[in-house]
């Protein structure tokens, strides 16, 4: 297997893995509050990220001040600032709607690479980006069928769009550090990050909050989210990002919400009909637009 083959399947991984976080996240802070189970998710992450990066490593890589900044920035801008941005956004608009703005996700990556990083997509690039963007909005608009808007969609909605701009510099920024750092690295020192942007809030929701009434089920996707989620999913996008144009890791963002229609109809039992199958038709092609 070539090593762009194998970015390519490393960055699936990953999306197929931040799709799932639909599902867990759904379950997860239906009984933890935002912060306190996000702070608990990093904890679990370091858990395991620490001992494995000294065992491998000796432990953290020595980089610049600019690379320290650089990376406090990119995790602030996903691991926090997306967070909160798409959560509070779903508490005014509905997830429909949500899902038709994250689908502007690659489109904005390519931008964002094209504006700042000096990566203009190929005409290939750009029709599989279309063809991406394209067949999620065909998946989201029918979810959108029923109607439900939300108390306030255009706040919703525009939190939301905040959410895809900061996911887009959290993917991107991982080329803005020049040391050569492994992906083990990387997420790990994301992750510490991570757990110190929410901390704070999190203590406090900590004295208000009472475990005890938290489910079996509750503590196991918190788990999931810590482990799965936070370290597999950082682990196979760090290890795909740096082997591949920006605008070309943009397109894969485009299985994340297929991953996640997918799974809720596995786990939430919600309908999957042709509307939603040509849609997962249009991201695949236009992953292969791209990877070709």
């Amino acid at each position: 297997m070539s090593a762009t083959t194998t970015a390519y399947l490393n960055l699936v991984l990953a999306m197929v893995i931040v799709g799932s976080s639909v599902v867990a996240g759904k379950i997860m802070v239906a009984e933890l509050p935002v912060f306190l189970s996000s702070a608990i998710r990093f904890a679990l992450a370091l858990v395991v990220l620490l001992p494995l990066i000294k065992v491998h490593e000796g432990g953290l890589p020595a980089i610049s001040r600019r690379s320290w900044v650089m990376l406090a920035l990119q995790s602030l801008c996903g691991s926090f600032l997306f967070t909160v941005f798409l959560l509070y956004g779903l508490t005014f608009t509905a997830p429909s709607s949500a899902g038709i703005v994250t689908a502007t996700t690659p489109a904005c990556m390519g931008v964002i690479a094209w504006l700042f990083l000096n990566e203009r997509p190929s005409n290939r690039a750009s029709l599989g980006i279309i063809l991406s963007v394209a067949g999620v909005i065909v998946i989201n608009l029918v979810q959108d069928s029923g109607g439900v808007t939300g108390s306030n969609p255009l706040l919703g909605n525009l939190l939301v769009l905040g959410a895809v701009i900061f996911e887009s510099l959290f993917l991107l920024m991982r080329k803005t550090v020049p040391e050569p750092l492994s992906p083990l690295a990387v997420s790990t020192i994301i992750s510490l990050f991570g757990l110190l942007w929410f901390l704070p809030v999190g203590l406090y929701e900590l004295t208000t909050t009472d475990l005890a009434a938290v489910s079996t089920t509750g503590w196991l996707t918190v788990v999931y989210y810590g482990l799965g989620i936070t370290v597999l999913a950082y682990l196979f996008w760090f290890a795909g990002i740096t082997k591949v144009p920006a605008s070309t890791a943009g397109v894969f963002t485009a299985v994340m919400p297929v991953s996640a229609l997918i799974l809720s109809a596995l786990i939430l039992g919600e309908p999957i009909g042709w509307a939603q199958l040509t849609g997962c038709a249009c991201v695949l092609g236009g992953i292969v637009m791209i990877s070709k």
